[in-house]
């Protein structure tokens, strides 16, 4: 047999005659050719490609050569001298290996930078030696003010390095997706935005991801990571190491993350000047005292839930980053008076402070903070769910605040009308007050605030205040307040028409009116306000107020129709058609009108689709069952000037007609 295969002449063979005298092995080699070693029948396609090499009996395939073979250390060598970023993300393509590899290469470590670091020192030198001689200097203008421009386009396309973003949700989030993001955006102006929301099902995501964006990425400025429990101290390290320009870093229930984590972005990130930590178990005192002493520019922080954090931390962290920070937000911690203390000592700079569901203060914190005289630029101050809030507290807040132009309290059970009233006259900045849920505060303390607020008031907001009873009050005239334009009372079942007659007279220049859920007044109280109010009401909500007619809607169209841009009427049952008639014929600048579930039929949209100067943009008519296709060719001359028109729940409009709608109003938003 071998002989057979180191024959190369051609007279021992017989062309034509048979090999084997054994007509079944005659059937595997029937012929042989003159270029090939050997072939099948010729009513049989050949499926070999490669060349055979015959060892023994045995026939074996010559493996090809493949880069594949090469180990790790080797593969990586090579992919790290690739010319561009183009040529790095076709080769990513691959195979998972080689785009695992590509994203472990840091981004100092690619050879193409590195020569063009070189190239660029070698220009400079050169264009100094040019600079020497004369001659030179002529000849060489032209290449001199090329690799000027050279370079700085190469400045500016470092300089534009960080202005991606990505956003990962859900099972989106995994380590090759993290990778690829890495190893494509690189050269193609760099990721300086990154948000990965995971979920609790998905756990295809662990530290290898964020280490690829931490190689291949240096130019990263925010980092978001929400709900990723699979992501540890060791990821965030490697951001720490590799994106030392990191500037917001926003941690949501991520209870693999340690202090060890922080520690070391407050070592390696000086520029941080965003923290958000939510639900993070881990994450305790130590590493704000840490991120307090190392980043010097830190201006917002926001710490929820996190139940190793205390007095201790949050005293260091605001006491070190006193001069920059401005926005402060504590939620949910257990902290005391102590860190209230600090922050009225050492919040110089501090511009906006948040306290929520604080247990553990009490009157005395608040006392010390009002009294440390270092809220001197605080302007918005939002306190809710804390207990310690009381009257004597509160007004110490007000005399040591003299800035303070926007406050919110919400569940405050132990403050009083007393406390809330003297309150306001010491903060004579305020603009703006909003309460909810005080039940302690009565109609005495309501009209408190607007006799006493020294003329700055603007807006006035009180939502599910229970203590509100309508009684009949007297107040000196000679107290108006004619600063307040904006007055919200939502779902106080208290609020009357004895109050809404005496806001009428005390604030006469109402452009904003939010009443919303005041079942208890009819038309005498709102006609009062109105007919009271100056003629230049802009925004009207009445929506839940079921105990008003047209006569309402009349009284507001022809007092204030010139002015009005908003008119909200949802859940009044008892205006019809007549009131956008009216609306029709004197409200010519209105762009947004709410009559859902009215009794509004066919001819009321037919009215104000025939009005002379109508210039609705937004319309809402869900849940009026009267209405019905007869209403199509109206709506779609309203449309001409709609972006949006609500017609859910229409139960007499057909799918036929909404498609209609949709298909003949292309420019608006129809919601069905």
């Amino acid at each position: 047999m071998s002989k057979l295969f180191s024959y190369s002449g051609y007279g021992d063979f017989y062309s034509g005659g048979p090999i084997y005298p054994n007509p079944k092995e005659s059937s595997t080699f029937l012929s042989l050719g003159n270029h090939v070693d050997m072939y099948f029948p010729s009513r049989k396609r050949s499926r070999i490609s490669a060349p055979f090499v015959f060892n023994g009996e045995r026939f074996e395939q010559k493996k090809q050569a493949s880069i594949d073979v090469l180990p790790d250390e080797c593969l990586f060598e090579v992919l790290r001298r690739l010319p561009g970023g183009q040529e790095r993300s076709a080769s990513a393509c691959v195979s998972k290996r080689w785009l695992m590899l590509l994203s472990s290469i840091r981004r100092d470590e690619l050879s193409a930078n590195r020569t063009r670091s070189l190239e660029r020192e070698e220009r400079l030198t050169s264009n100094k030696a040019d600079e020497s001689s004369e001659c030179n200097k002529r000849a060489g203008v032209v290449g001199s003010n090329g690799n000027k421009v050279e370079s700085e386009a190469e400045d500016q396309e470092i300089e534009v390095d960080g202005y991606l973003s990505r956003c990962l949700e859900g099972k989106k989030a995994t380590d090759v997706r993290l990778a690829s993001i890495a190893v494509g955006t690189g050269s193609r102006g760099g990721l300086g935005k990154l948000s990965i929301r995971g979920s609790n099902s998905s756990q295809r995501l662990t530290n290898l991801g964020l280490k690829a964006i931490a190689r291949c990425c240096p130019y990263l400025r925010v980092l978001s990571l929400w709900n990723v429990s699979s992501i540890g101290d060791d990821g965030l390290i490697e951001i720490a190491n590799g994106c030392r320009l990191l500037e917001k870093l926003d941690l949501c229930r991520c209870p693999a993350i340690s202090d060890k984590a922080l520690l070391a972005i407050a070592k390696n990130c000086p520029n941080l000047t965003c923290l958000t930590i939510e639900s993070c178990s881990n994450i305790g005192n130590e590493s704000l005292q840490a991120i307090g002493r190392s980043c010097p520019n830190l201006k917002s922080i926001s710490i929820k839930n996190c139940p190793l954090v205390g007095d201790q931390g949050i005293a260091t962290l605001l006491s070190s980053a006193s001069n920059a920070l401005t926005k402060v937000k504590l939620e949910a911690l257990n902290i005391s008076d102590v860190s209230l203390a600090v922050i009225g000592h050492y919040g110089k700079a501090v511009t906006d402070l948040v306290l929520i569901g604080l247990k553990n203060l009490s009157e005395r914190g608040f006392w010390v903070m009002g009294n440390g005289h270092g809220l001197q630029k605080l302007m918005t101050f939002t306190i809710t769910s804390c207990q310690g809030v009381t009257d004597l507290g509160l007004e110490a807040v007000g005399k040591g605040c003299p800035k303070l132009k926007q406050f919110c309290l919400r569940k405050c059970a132990f403050l009083s009308d007393n406390g809330l009233i003297s309150f306001v006259k010491a903060a004579g900045s305020l603009e703006s007050l909003k309460l909810e849920e005080c039940h302690r505060i009565t109609q005495l303390g309501f009209f408190g605030i607007i006799v006493n607020c020294g003329g700055n008031l603007k807006a006035l907001a009180l939502a599910n205040c229970l203590g509100i009873k309508d009684l009949v009050i007297g107040c000196p005239l000679n107290s108006l307040c004619n600063s307040l334009e904006s007055l919200s009372v939502r779902n106080c079942p208290g609020f009357g028409n004895s109050s809404l007659a005496l806001m009428g007279k005390l604030c006469p220049k109402l452009q904003h009116v939010d009443l919303n859920g005041l079942n208890g007044v009819t038309d005498d109280g709102f006609l009062q306000l109105i007919e009271s109010c100056e003629p230049f009401l802009a925004k009207v909500e009445l929506g839940a107020c079921v105990n008003l007619t047209d006569k309402v809607v009349s009284a507001i169209a022809k007092r204030h129709g010139r002015t009005l841009e908003l008119l909200n009427l949802d859940g009044c049952r008892y205006i019809t058609d007549a009131s956008l008639r009216t609306i029709a014929e004197n409200c010519s600048f209105l762009s947004e009108l709410d009559v859902s579930n009215c009794a509004i039929t066919d001819a009321g949209i037919a009215a104000l689709a025939c009005a002379v100067q109508v210039n609705l943009q937004i319309l809402s008519v869900s849940g009026c069952s009267l209405i019905s296709d007869k209403s199509s060719s109206s709506l779609g001359k309203l449309g001409e000037t709609l972006v949006g028109l609500n017609i859910q729940h229409c139960s007499a409009i057909s799918r036929s007609t909404v498609n209609l709608l949709v298909e003949r109003l292309w420019r608006c938003d129809v919601l069905s």
